[in-house]
């Protein structure tokens, strides 16, 4: 295995350690909050996850993976959005 393999097998297991973040953090969100609840982190842990498991599979030019991978970071920014100018909603009204 070469070099460039090894750096991008780093790089796929490291978006992938990042993308599994996020459901640690909601679970242990949602149990602070006592409710089902999606931290700010989780949004961010997804976008940046997301971003590099994006790059490896087009490292790998794996079309079903980039399709995935390119659709729900879309998803995922958008929502990041909506909670921000949520957030942003909440403070001009205070």
């Amino acid at each position: 295995m070469g070099t460039l393999n090894i750096v991008w097998l780093i790089i796929g297991f490291s978006g992938q350690a990042i993308f599994s973040t996020r459901f640690l953090l909601q679970w242990l969100y949602s149990e602070y909050k006592r409710r089902s609840a999606f931290p700010m982190a989780f949004w961010y842990a997804s976008i940046v996850g997301g971003a590099i498991l994006l790059a490896y599979a087009i490292y790998e030019r794996d079309p079903v993976f980039i399709v995935g991978q390119a659709g729900g970071l879309l998803i995922y920014l958008r929502n990041l959005q909506l909670r921000l100018r949520e957030r942003r909603s909440r403070t001009e009204t205070d």
